[in-house]
């Protein structure tokens, strides 16, 4: 490296609303207009549909105010990595950043960029997802939607090699359109709510039983399954709800790290989280509770835009699916690199990655996530692997919460600008939920479990191999 890179340092450009925006924008994608189909078939009943957003939400806020502590202790770029290698060690921080680097962050960042010409295609045909670009045998098809989606990777990447204030707009003029948008399809839904669909989902609202795709409801045949089904209502919540912590990757550009990353992780995780619980609270109010779990290819935000709407209710949607796409992509794009940048410096990572170029980003770490997301959008299998990753995911905020408490013993004289509310209760509390949550997840939905554990696990030859 040469004298000159190695006076290139971050630029702190993002201000408290910019860092909020990042947390929110990183959150919302195409999952809350999709995923409340799949909630509503394992859990059956409008009651049992929000408080599963609820837990998700409460699991989201507990864990953002007590990440709170640990930004303002280690206010560096790489933010969850870096809390990770502080409190346990180098080899639980690489495994992060290779789960982050080989499906979270790059299968996150390909699912939406996907997702954005999925929904293209209502305008434009010629981006649908069901027909074939091109293929290789039988088995090998890529979609017109998968391979657009690279163009959008390449852009929303070129794009941040310019710069974080470039970034910057463009994230808060989506993130400000979208929850600006959210609102208002939010509010017309109960303007034009319907009494008699609402009093029938509310009749009964927390029996729990299972939806099937057929629209026939059918009972648990005992305890443990209903426990199960839960389990399996949550993950996709979980999925939803992610990337609020994508914030304090950029911790090294942020102003007044100290204050702002926290009270930003807490603005913007109890914005989105007061936005998911009201549109389903809405999804409620104009479908019944057959027609939420059964829409086509799961898509319940365009039939409760249409009931809404009318037949304009699918532009509608897909519009707002286009702006939340792009801004989460975006904001998903500028985090990232910022983790493998901080693995390069601690001589985990390529060396190249730990470079800044001219404009003070990591622009070899954004190109080498930029590489891995098209791998996955062209595999097709970016869906199945966040599903299956969602174990892991968790396992990992669960021990960046325990960390507050490892730090207290180890680091006890390091400044605490902020400290966790409801230390030892609240971060206990989550703790607990995230174990259980995981515990039925292994008992029940093995499926969600073994293939994250084994991705994580493949981590630990590698980590050895780039010691040596």
């Amino acid at each position: 490296m040469s004298q000159q890179e190695e006076k290139v340092e971050f630029k702190r450009e993002l201000g408290l609303v910019d860092a909020a925006l990042l947390a929110a924008s990183g959150m919302i994608g195409s999952g809350i207009f999709i995923v409340s189909a799949d909630v509503t078939r394992n859990v059956g009943s409008a009651g049992w549909l929000i408080i599963v957003w609820l837990i998700g939400g409460f699991m989201t806020l507990t864990a953002a105010v007590s990440y709170g502590e640990l930004s303002g202790m280690y206010p560096k770029a790489g933010g969850q990595y870096v809390y990770l290698k502080e409190a346990y060690g180098r080899l639980v921080a690489f495994l992060y950043g290779w789960s982050l680097f080989t499906v979270i962050q790059t299968g996150t960042i390909a699912a939406v960029c996907v997702s954005f010409f999925k929904f293209l295609a209502y305008f434009f045909p010629i981006f649908s997802e069901d027909l074939v670009a091109f293929q290789l045998g039988d088995s090998f098809k890529v979609s017109p939607a998968q391979l657009s989606s690279i163009v959008l990777l390449f852009l929303l990447t070129y794009l941040n090699t310019k710069g974080v204030k470039l970034g910057k707009i463009v994230q808060s003029i989506f993130t400000s359109t979208k929850l600006l948008s959210l609102l208002g399809l939010t509010l017309f839904g109960f303007i034009y709510l319907k009494p008699d669909i609402w009093q029938s989902n509310w009749s009964e609202p927390f029996h729990l039983q299972q939806l099937t795709k057929a629209g026939n409801f059918e009972q648990y045949a005992d305890t443990p399954a209903l426990w199960g089904a839960i389990a399996a209502a949550l993950v996709g919540t979980v999925i939803s709800y992610d990337a609020w912590n994508n914030v304090t990757f950029v911790a090294g550009e942020i102003k007044n790290p100290k204050r702002n990353i926290g009270l930003s992780l807490l603005i913007g995780t109890a914005v989105v989280t007061f936005i998911y619980v009201s549109i389903n609270l809405m999804f409620t109010a104009v479908l019944p509770i057959e027609a939420l779990g059964t829409p086509e290819k799961d898509r319940v935000g365009i039939v409760a835009a249409q009931a809404i709407f009318g037949a304009s209710g699918t532009a509608v949607i897909a519009i707002l699916i286009l702006i939340s796409s792009f801004g989460c992509a975006n904001g998903m794009i500028l985090a990232g690199a910022r983790v493998y940048y901080s693995m390069a410096q601690d001589g985990l990572f390529f060396n190249k990655t730990g470079e800044l170029n001219k404009n003070a980003v990591p622009e070899y770490a954004l190109w080498l996530q930029f590489l891995v997301a098209v791998a996955l959008s062209l595999s097709g299998r970016y869906g199945d692997l966040l599903d299956m990753i969602s174990f892991v995911v968790v396992i990992f905020y669960v021990l960046t919460i325990a960390a507050i408490y490892v730090l207290r013993k180890k680091e006890p004289t390091l400044d605490r600008p902020y400290k966790a509310w409801g230390y030892p209760i609240l971060p206990a509390i989550y703790i607990l939920m995230g174990l259980a949550f995981c515990t039925l997840l292994i008992i029940y939905k093995p499926t969600y479990t073994w293939p994250g554990l084994i991705i994580a696990g493949l981590g630990v030859p590698v980590y050895y191999w780039v010691k040596k």
